[in-house]
């Protein structure tokens, strides 16, 4: 059987991505080595980019019910450190950490435009790695998306027409493949992308395990003179860096970590004798930061970690992937459909390297200000004083949380909302923006007639008006809801919509028979 893309890999880049394919119309199968969702700590919050895409798509509802999940440790933890602590209802507000340097949701300004907008999604984030997965295996089983667990990738052959893929449990054909597959991805070693980057220079652990003298740790995030710490936010949870150089070798980096190094690391950032019993889950990690040259490569492309590897601090991971993915799902659906042209696929890399090579500098960043060494510590303590201010903490939120993401789109005008994410606007009917994005296809709203002859299975037209009076007269969406063209109430002509539609969803149909009125003529 052939199937129009072969997704490699099944964590939730993998599977987001497998989503996007199905609501555009694509076959796909993915292989995944695991035989279950991987249960090693790693990623534990989602951005605002990610909480809107998947809210675009449906999943608000599971995503906040694994929030309010997280919640709920998060408020047992802070009862196990006692009595003053322990009456909080829910731990205090922060908004994330740069560095290790925590930043206050106290201090953001609430009038920033940036931070509005997000309607219901507002606010939901803490979901971890795992319960993401969960909830995208769910969506991909309904969507119809074949998951081949067990199955281990060994080889690939790239024809020009289409990729043959060899695996543990036989061939599988497809057009496309697509390597989601991690760190240390097969897909894009035998590929051959170039993989630039810088090399490592510390070694981390982050662990949920049961442990004995932690109540001689901070909670949060702490510098300390032999590294940098953080204790909490749910019981059992610590991680550790410490800039003594990488772990030796490739086994190294992917042994078991045990009780007794786990330990010892610990003891040697924090200073307390903490004792390490049991170890529930660990990880070990270092801040390698590399990202491919290009995303694509002949009928091959990739996503995710596969694409570009850092340390976590910050946690943009998961995150920068699922960008990848729903950037790339609708776009490489309408190149397998015969909506797009291939070359809509050169996007792909244009917009989002630069954002995954923004992400790697910002990791390296807060490397540099983790090293206990003098130097790094003044301006350490500098960084922290600008944190302190409003001004300060909502810049660095705002980069954090993914809001000031903005994709650049020639020949779309100058509007300001063109290239960003659309808020998430209320119309008179009740409904929102995100409402009419489920199917995965784009969205035109005006609040005049407007004939789309053709485009119907691409674009969903609204002409119910917007209740936000800021809003534009009318604007395009695509279906990774970015807004692909906008014009004021009052602006002139509605010149760019029809090479914006072009552009993102093909050409124009072939026009019916007799007279036809422009496109733009009542748009208002």
């Amino acid at each position: 059987m052939s199937y129009d893309v072969v997704v490699v890999g099944g964590g939730p880049v993998g599977l987001m991505l497998a989503c996007e394919l199905r609501l555009g119309g694509a076959s796909v199968v993915v292989l995944e080595r695991l035989t279950g969702i991987d249960q090693t700590i790693k990623a534990g919050a989602l951005n605002t980019p990610s909480v809107e895409a998947l809210y675009r798509r449906g999943l608000l509802p599971a995503l906040k019910e694994a929030h309010d999940r997280t919640l709920e440790l998060m408020a047992a933890f802070m009862r196990g450190r006692g009595p003053a602590e322990g009456s909080r209802r829910v731990p205090p507000r922060f908004a994330g950490h740069f560095a290790g340097i925590m930043l206050s949701a106290e201090r953001l300004d609430a009038h920033d435009p940036d931070l509005s907008g997000q309607g219901p999604a507002a606010g939901i984030g803490l979901v971890s790695q795992q319960q993401l997965e969960h909830i995208l295996a769910v969506r991909a089983a309904e969507l119809g998306v074949e998951v081949r667990r067990g199955t281990e990738v060994t080889g690939f052959t790239d024809d020009g027409e289409g990729v043959t893929v060899t695996t543990t449990g036989g061939p599988v054909h497809g057009h496309w493949l697509v390597g989601c597959d991690g760190g240390r991805s097969t897909v894009r070693r035998l590929a051959g992308f170039p993989f630039p980057g810088t090399d490592p220079e510390i070694t981390a652990y982050q662990a949920v395990a049961e442990m004995e003298g932690t109540e001689h740790l901070g909670v949060g995030w702490h510098a300390t003179p032999t590294g940098v710490y953080s204790h909490g936010p749910v019981p059992g949870r610590v991680l550790v860096a410490r800039f003594d150089g990488a772990p030796p070798g490739r086994d190294g980096r992917t042994t078991p970590v045990t009780a007794r190094e786990l330990q010892d690391a610990v003891r040697h950032v924090t200073g307390a004798e903490v004792v390490v019993k049991e170890i529930r889950t660990a990880t070990r990690f270092t801040d390698n930061a590399r990202q491919a040259a290009t995303y694509r490569l002949g009928r091959v492309l990739l996503a995710g970690d596969a694409a570009h590897v850092h340390s976590p601090f910050g946690g943009q991971g998961l995150n920068l992937g699922l960008g990848d993915a729903v950037n790339l799902g609708w776009k490489l659906a309408a190149v397998v459909r015969g909506r797009g042209p291939e070359a809509l696929l050169d996007t792909y890399t244009r917009e989002r390297h630069p954002i995954g090579a923004w992400v790697l500098d910002w990791t390296r960043a807060q490397i540099a200000l983790m090293r206990p060494d003098a130097h790094a510590r003044a301006a350490r303590a500098v960084v922290a004083d600008l944190i302190e201010t409003v001004t300060g903490t909502t810049y660095f939120v705002k980069k954090i949380s993914g809001v000031r993401q903005r994709y650049d789109m020639p020949g779309a005008g100058e509007h300001p909302l063109v290239g960003r994410s659309v808020p998430d606007y209320e119309f008179e009917d009740g409904s929102r923006v995100a409402d009419h994005l489920h199917e995965g296809r784009g969205l035109l709203v005006s609040q005049g007639e407007i004939g789309l002859d053709g485009y119907d299975d691409r674009v969903a037209t609204i002409t119910t008006a917007v209740r936000d009076p800021h809003a534009p007269g009318s604007f395009l969406v695509r279906p990774d809801g970015f807004v692909a063209w906008a014009r004021d109430p009052r602006g002139a002509g509605g010149e760019g919509l029809e090479t914006a539609l072009e552009t993102w969803f093909g050409p124009p149909p072939d026009p019916p028979a007799g007279p036809r009125g422009s496109l733009t003529e009542s748009l208002p």
